[in-house]
């Protein structure tokens, strides 16, 4: 146990129990606990393998390259239709955790072994991303825009795609184009 951790446990009001015992179970596996993302993260050979989350309704432990995994049990659940990688496991309660400790203990030796393989999860391309007709346009029209788009990382550019296709109309389309041109044209993606 990684005492710089402890204070998330302490924290952890109702889901107390349940994730402490989360963690015995992750420690059992052999994994080094650290803390990531403000999160309790286990780790293998510096691999993250998963992670554990508290939330208003269900605490949750999730795992890094979770795609990858098979899940005969059908307990893995992608958070969102965007979510590439990550695949959580949800508890509502304590004794469920309890009842299931031998099928939580192989999920996270499966993912020690796609850690050991050093396997990777085939992310999306920005690419593979559709550009929306009012961000397009304005590439088109404006090459300093194009070029500074260009020249973001592949994951500001998906980030800022992403956020521009989410509105529903076009008019909402337009005004984030329009918000953003100057963030894009500074180098700087959507959240910095």
């Amino acid at each position: 146990m990684n005492p710089k951790v402890d204070f998330y446990f302490n924290k952890a009001g109702n889901w107390q129990t349940a994730t402490e015992q989360l963690r015995t179970i992750a420690l059992d596996c052999g994994l080094t606990e650290e803390l990531k993302w403000g999160c309790p993260c286990y780790s293998y050979k510096q691999g993250n393998v998963v992670l554990i989350h508290v939330f208003k309704e269900y605490c949750a432990f999730l795992f890094s390259k979770g795609a990858l995994l098979s899940d005969p049990e059908g307990i893995l659940i992608q958070q969102t239709e965007h979510v590439q990688s990550a695949r959580q496991i949800r508890f509502t309660n304590a004794l469920d955790i309890v009842e299931m400790t031998a099928t939580l203990k192989s999920y996270i030796y499966q993912a020690i072994e796609v850690e050991k393989a050093g396997l990777k999860v085939e992310l999306k391309k920005t690419e593979d991303f559709t550009v929306p007709a009012e961000f397009q346009h304005k590439l088109d029209s404006i090459p300093e825009l194009k070029a500074a788009f260009e020249a973001l990382t592949p994951g500001r550019q998906r980030g800022y795609l992403f956020y521009f296709s989410q509105a529903k109309q076009a008019k909402t389309r337009e005004a984030r184009v329009e918000k953003y041109m100057p963030q894009i044209m500074n180098g700087k993606g959507l959240d910095d």
